[in-house]
This record gives C-alpha cells, sequence and structure tokens, in this order.
C-alpha cells in the first residue's frame, strides 16, 4: 500500500458504502498512527426510530485499524480483521465521531508477539461519541497479525 493519508483519505470518502451511510474520514496522522471519522444523521442513515443506524456505527470504524496496521507494519506482516464485538451504549441523535489510536505501546506488543513466527490476536478497543462527548457506541476489535514466514502463503479465513 503505497498511498499517502490523503491519498488514503480521499479514496476512503468516496468509497460507496461511505459515501451511503454519510460517514466522513476527515484526517489520517502523517505518522500512520491516528484516524478521525465521523458521520452525520441523516435521512439515509437512520432507523426505524429516528437514531444512528447500527451497521453505519459500526461500518465508520471497521477498517481502519487494519489499514493503518498494514501501513505501519509493512509488507512483511499478514494482518486480517479476526473478530468485532459492538456495544451500542445510548442512542446516536446527532453527529458521531471516533478517534482510532496506534500507540507505540500496541506496536512494540505486535513486534515481541509475533517476533517467533506467532500469531497474534490483539484487541483494541474504539469509541464513537455524540457531539457532547458521551460515549454511543463501544467497539471491540480482534485483528489477526502474523509475520510472513518467507515463501509460504497465508492460510485461508
Amino acid at each position: 500500500m503505497k498511498w499517502t493519508p490523503r491519498t488514503l483519505r480521499f479514496i476512503l470518502n468516496i468509497y460507496g458504502p461511505y459515501l451511503g451511510a454519510g460517514v466522513k474520514v476527515s484526517h489520517i496522522d502523517p505518522s500512520w498512527r491516528e484516524l478521525h471519522v465521523s458521520m452525520k444523521l441523516k435521512w439515509y442513515n437512520r432507523n426505524a426510530v429516528g437514531t444512528h443506524f447500527g451497521g453505519s456505527l459500526y461500518a465508520m470504524v471497521d477498517p481502519h485499524l487494519m489499514l493503518l496496521l498494514m501501513k505501519l507494519l509493512g509488507t512483511d506482516y499478514v494482518i486480517w480483521d479476526k473478530a468485532a464485538e459492538i456495544e451500542f451504549i445510548k442512542p446516536g441523535q446527532g453527529p458521531v465521531q471516533a478517534i482510532i489510536r496506534i500507540t507505540e505501546a500496541d506496536l512494540a506488543q505486535i513486534h515481541r508477539q509475533t517476533a517467533g513466527g506467532n500469531t497474534f490476536l490483539p484487541e483494541f478497543e474504539i469509541q464513537v461519541v455524540d457531539r457532547t462527548g458521551d460515549l454511543v457506541v463501544r467497539v471491540r476489535k480482534v485483528l489477526y497479525i502474523r509475520k510472513k514466514a518467507p515463501g509460504i502463503k497465508p492460510p485461508d479465513r
């Protein structure tokens, strides 16, 4: 992936599912360690009771950890989304936003856990908040990460 943060932001913002849900990536840090994403409540992303559709709330944070880690770790690693869980805390009744961060400690742990070719399944939590900073949704994501072995294809998911 040879994209710059600006190029990836542009691509994500014209990505069909994001356009359809009203998701907007507003910032990707030049260090690839932080991404800001938001979504306004519109007629096309509401559920039957007039609040944010749960699928759109999850979609707004779905691919970002994997994409950031692919850039940070490079092509020597296999990185996949493995599992996710979403917990709805309160109805999203207006604009919502999330900041996805990968810390130096996260990277150090990944390098340590995968050093011998082992698979590592780190868990990350992403919080989606409303305009007042109240928690709307908590997303827990588990990623599959391992160093590629020379000449060996990754297993099927």
